[in-house]
């Protein structure tokens, strides 16, 4: 946990210059009035750098987004420093097109949105530092946002949900199923204990030199995998679903990591080929590993609905599961989830793709959830901390163990 005063140092003084320079251009007239709430979201937690403006009913106003795939794909995974600089070097930019876009002056906002926990310290900085100089500026309340909290809000936007609901949040970073309350009301039902699904599916893509693979040169390492899969037979290799025998909801994916690793560098020496070539049952580890994971995150969001009706938590007939996060997008991963559901008379939904990836309008929306409940609204910035580790809600998943409830097996005819 870093306090303000190292964040603003982020900016080299040349840079500083740019922001002041660029706070100074807006001489904005008094144009239409705007009768909703309006909140800026800026979010640069990982390798994203973004922002948008939407108003209190949901309308998407304006939004821009820079992503870092193709640096970070050269690289072979995300490096924070060189994050943190592609950061620097968008954020203005990116910032003044979501405004720009949304017709919408600084001085016209209700507030600023901005992602201060979890995610890389470099990159959190970046995003704290700017925001912090808008919010000084143009004299508007604060909305610090918890990452997670605003994926798990996101479903709010799109469709007509109401508390409580469970979430699954899967992506490259986070894994996790949490009880839903409220705007900032969780109950953490289980959590991935290592790394999670999308860092695992990437490192296997990375692995299997998936980026040589013509198909798949341009792809992330987990859309790699999923599209690799459709070319494979899942049953040529029987990879196990981790934690069979823990009766809880956590999950874990460094021992299944290690486990492919081991099979790669067996059918490297049985056909002959050096690390670095793409082998001949690629696509058949791929649909394996897609299938194993799928399972694995299935079962153990099995076992959350069947807690959470067991202790009245959700209601029996018409509970909703919202699934988002990154790996959300993957659609074999959402069929496996979508056969839990109809086997507890649970609503499936998901977000769009895009706002399942790291986006600023969940950002600006989380604002706008706050805004109206009145939760987390700083007038005074003073001490304000980013935090690269930070639970999400109250944990129970001690007690979700202690239940030890048995799953009934589910045939995953995907």
């Amino acid at each position: 946990m870093l306090i303000l005063n190292k964040t603003a140092r982020v900016f080299s003084n040349p840079s500083k210059r740019k922001i002041y320079e660029y706070l100074r251009s807006f001489n904005f007239h008094p144009g239409k009035v705007f009768l909703h709430k309006l909140v800026l979201g800026i979010e640069t937690s990982c390798d994203d750098t973004a922002a948008a403006v939407v108003d209190e009913t949901g309308n998407v106003l304006g939004e821009a987004i820079h992503s870092q795939t193709e640096v970070h794909l050269k690289t072979g995974g995300i490096i924070p420093p060189v994050a943190q600089q592609l950061h620097r070097e968008n954020i203005q930019r990116i910032v003044q097109e979501a405004l720009s876009i949304s017709k919408v002056s600084p001085s016209e906002l209700s507030a600023i949105a901005t992602t201060i926990k979890p995610g890389l310290a470099l990159s959190l900085g970046v995003g704290l530092s700017f925001s912090l100089q808008l919010v000084d500026k143009f004299k508007k309340p604060f909305i610090p946002i918890h990452h997670m909290e605003a994926h798990a809000l996101t479903i709010r936007l799109t469709n007509k949900v109401e508390f409580p609901f469970l979430v699954l949040l899967i992506s490259g970073g986070h894994c996790l199923l949490a009880l839903v309350r409220g705007v900032s009301d969780f109950l953490l039902l289980g959590k991935s204990l290592d790394i999670a699904p999308g860092d695992m599916l990437d490192k296997v893509a990375r692995r299997l030199s998936l980026i040589k693979h013509p198909e798949c040169s341009t792809m992330s390492g987990g859309k790699a995998i999923e599209h690799l899969a459709k070319q494979g037979n899942k049953v040529h290799f029987d990879f196990k679903p981790p934690m069979q025998r823990a009766k809880n909801c956590d999950f874990s994916f460094t021992g299944l990591q290690h486990i492919i690793d081991k099979t790669i560098m067996q059918k490297e020496k049985e056909e002959g080929i050096e690390k670095g070539q793409i082998l001949s049952t690629a696509a058949d580890i791929a649909a394996a590993v897609q299938h194993t994971t799928a399972c694995h995150i299935a079962k153990r969001t099995h076992r959350a609905i069947l807690f959470c009706k067991q202790r009245d938590l959700l209601s029996q007939s018409n509970a909703v599961l919202v699934v988002s996060g990154g790996v959300a997008s993957n659609l074999y991963i959402r069929k496996a989830l979508e056969i839990v559901a109809n086997a507890t008379q649970c609503t499936l939904l998901c977000p769009p793709p895009k706002l399942c990836t790291d986006n600023g309008i969940m950002i600006a929306w989380n604002g706008i959830e706050r805004l109206r409940a009145g939760l987390g609204i700083l007038y005074d910035t003073e001490g304000i901390r980013y935090e690269p580790k930070c639970p999400l809600g109250i944990d129970i998943s001690k007690e979700v163990g202690e239940a030890a409830i048995k799953v009934p097996r589910l045939k995953m005819e995907i």
